[in-house]
């Protein structure tokens, strides 16, 4: 039986959506099997809100939520007498759905005055369901002796002290402004704020001492979490659309009316700003336009007063609104406007992925890492590996191996911000190649101040010192320093050039290179490391449920018999370094022996080579796709495989196998990948997709990291 673990919130807006979102965020991280289950749902949001967290985790992961029962049908039960028959039915459910998890997370209802059998109806769910019960309490504005009194009253009602199904409590929002108003989104001029009066640091310490229940999460308020896109305002007032540039992605981090003349205001326009103006008011639309072209993210242009910009004022604006400038339009004059943003609420859309990930981040972050651990201790079954469990293993393992990370694209905006992100949270030490003022003037059009943050090297002023020992490492092959100082205008050749003198301990390139570019001056300069016959690659291949490793999908073109096992040694190293047990399966049109020919042959022969030079490994071979994959198929096919059924690297016969393989995965089944990375340099360097997000530069700098001090 899993271990249940159920969340009950003592009052309305405590945040509980996020508290779950978070916790089970942090069960993954731990590579912990977790179901998530709100066995009664809220009445429906005045504004027609559905329900949050089912309805956000079922479009934000790969769990398998189990559906709730309505609070009609629930009323209905319980005001008819029928309570047990309701608790039964809930009983029935989650059995049912959660016989294949580690940890549940229950949800309990929202105490409201819509809810009266909420308080009663929690007691009823976690004895019946055997849960560890955890309270959820927003400090608002009671004082410290305050909240402990809402704790204690509140374990009382589970039985107090004679009672152990209490576990302990998470205090979500501390430090929330104490004037915030009730209204959600009511404080226009600083609801996307940090609040002017933040509770005191020893005033939250004390808590610790003074809580009755053991406190596992005490999480800080973050505004940042609160910034919706440019399209939830956009939705909000049911506006029109002029423009929609890059309407889904801006956030909004502040609102300015645009109501006094343009010199006191365009210090407003700024990175994030919503800016709201009256459609007539021609030289705010100019001005604003003109901050876009200048690279000034501005995150929405909101008009008013149903005023349409004039025919030669657009088409004046064009260029601004090529940048992504949003601009929309609603028929409300700005007065009107005004009153409508009170009743617009900052809670997260069930689409807005990214903010639902922040905050996922953000809250397993402040839960106290021991509970956390100590909720899969009873746990019997087998862990694997999940994503967000492999990419937090990443960003650990980078942290500590703590390396200089060189990156050629320096003045690529999405590398710029990539590594602010690998400083801030010290994944690595990351080195821009580029003109100091070029990548800061990129920097500051996102929003960002890189400050001395990141190291940035001018190509201008070292290349020349790379020559002598770039013709020194040729010189068999002929290079001289007329060849040498031209190829080193390559920023790419450049960095490696780095990278071999012991200047930094890895190198990442690719966001505008092509693979080529990047792999072949590491070819050249860096070369194999010792002892290795071959340079291989390997994707990491983000599953629902786990991570496995492909490889070798990228560099080799049709590896023999010693090469393919040379790769699945190189790959199984790289998953054993990653936290990936490796179980090595060589991929084949045939499984074990019922097929012949040269093709499967190879296979079966690297498998051998494979096992004679390392018999720690468990690899087996060959087995078809799906024998090593799946275990009913491999019941029948390989029963007496250590690897068929279980399998986690897969190695490919050939580089058309591999590339196409993965390739189909990761498009038909929407999953991410991580990589090429490359494996057998002497030193690391890696190469990235063309399309590649900031999130997937960050993950192959930490990759780059954990490789460099391998």
């Amino acid at each position: 039986m899993p271990r249940t673990v159920m969340l009950v919130p003592l009052s309305v807006r405590v945040g509980i959506t996020s508290v779950s979102l978070g916790i089970i965020r942090a069960l993954e991280r731990n590579g912990v099997g977790v179901t998530f289950f709100k066995p009664v749902t809220e009445p429906p949001a005045a504004d027609g809100g559905i329900e949050r967290s089912t309805e956000i985790l079922r479009k934000a992961s790969d769990l398998e939520i189990l559906d709730s029962f309505s609070p009609q049908y629930a009323e209905s039960k319980i005001s008819n007498g029928k309570l047990p028959d309701l608790l039964e039915e809930i009983l029935a459910r989650y059995r049912e759905g959660t016989k294949s998890a580690d940890v549940v997370i229950v949800e309990g209802v929202l105490p409201d005055t819509d809810s009266q059998f909420a308080n009663q109806l929690n007691y009823e769910i976690a004895k019946t369901l055997d849960a560890e019960v955890v309270m959820v309490v927003c400090p608002y504005r009671d004082s410290t002796q305050q909240l402990r009194e809402r704790l204690e009253f509140a374990k009382a009602i589970f039985g107090g002290d004679r009672s152990s199904q209490v576990v302990g409590c998470i205090i979500n929002k501390v430090g929330a402004p104490t004037e915030m108003p009730d209204a959600p989104g009511a404080d226009i001029t600083g609801v996307f704020t940090q609040p002017t009066r933040p509770r005191s640091q020893l005033d939250i310490l004390s808590l610790y001492g003074k809580s009755p229940l053991r406190i596992v999460g005490c999480i800080p308020w973050n505004a940042d979490l609160l910034s919706p896109r440019a399209v939830d305002l956009a939705r909000h007032f049911n506006a029109e659309v002029i423009s929609r540039g890059e309407l889904e992605n801006r956030r909004l981090h502040s609102i300015t009316f645009c109501s006094r003349s343009l010199s006191n205001m365009v210090y407003r326009f700024e990175p994030g700003a919503m800016l709201v103006t009256s459609g007539d008011r021609t030289d705010v639309i100019v001005a604003a336009c003109l901050a876009a072209m200048n690279g000034v993210k501005i995150g929405c242009l909101l008009l008013t007063g149903g005023y349409y910009p004039e025919p030669m004022v657009r088409k004046l604006c064009t260029p601004a609104l090529e940048t992504g400038l949003p601009v929309i339009l609603v028929q409300d004059n700005t007065w009107q406007t005004a009153m409508r943003l009170q009743n617009f609420n900052t809670r997260t859309p069930t689409d807005d992925r990214d903010r639902i990930d922040r905050v996922q981040d953000f809250i397993a972050g402040h839960l106290d890492h021991h509970w956390v651990q100590s909720l899969s201790v009873e746990s019997a079954r087998p862990k694997r590996l999940s994503p967000p469990a492999f990419r937090y293993h990443l960003t650990e393992l980078a942290r500590q191996a703590n390396k200089r990370i060189v990156l050629p694209e320096g003045d690529e905006p999405r590398t710029i911000r990539a590594a602010l992100i690998c400083s801030e949270r010290g994944i690595a030490q990351p080195v821009l190649l580029g003109d100091p003022t070029d990548i800061h003037r990129v920097a500051e059009q996102q929003g960002i101040h890189l400050g001395d943050k990141i190291q940035i090297r001018d190509p201008e002023e070292i290349r020349e010192r790379y020559v002598e020992p770039m013709v020194k490492l040729r010189k068999k092959k002929g290079l001289t320093e007329v060849v040498a100082r031209e190829q080193l205008q390559d920023n790419v050749v450049l960095g490696t050039m780095m990278l071999a003198e012991g200047e930094v301990d890895g190198l990442v390139s690719g966001a505008v290179h092509t693979t080529a570019n990047t792999i072949r001056p590491a070819l050249q300069l860096i070369k194999t490391a010792p002892d290795t016959r071959l340079v291989s690659s390997v994707f990491f291949m983000l599953l629902p449920e786990q991570v496995l490793v492909y490889g070798d999908c990228a560099i080799n073109p049709d590896p023999d018999a010693e090469e393919l096992a040379a790769i699945a040694i190189q790959s199984a190293d790289s998953a054993q370094a990653f936290g990936i047990e490796p179980r090595v399966a060589m991929i084949s049109y045939s499984t074990g022996s019922s097929g012949t020919g040269t093709d499967v042959e190879k296979v079966r022969q690297a498998t051998r080579i494979a096992k004679e030079l390392r018999p720690d490994l468990v690899i087996d071979g060959p087995l078809q796709y799906d024998a090593a994959i799946m275990e009913n198929v491999a019941e029948k096919k390989a029963p007496d495989s250590p690897v068929a059924g279980r399998a986690t690297v897969f190695i490919f016969p050939d580089l058309n196998t591999g590339n196409t393989t993965y390739k189909a995965v990761q498009r038909s089944a929407e999953l991410v990948s991580i990589g090429p990375m490359l494996q057998g340099l002497r030193k690391p360097v890696n190469d990235l997709s063309r399309g590649a997000l900031v999130d997937d530069i960050v993950y192959t700098i930490a990759l780059t990291a954990i490789q460099a001090g391998l």
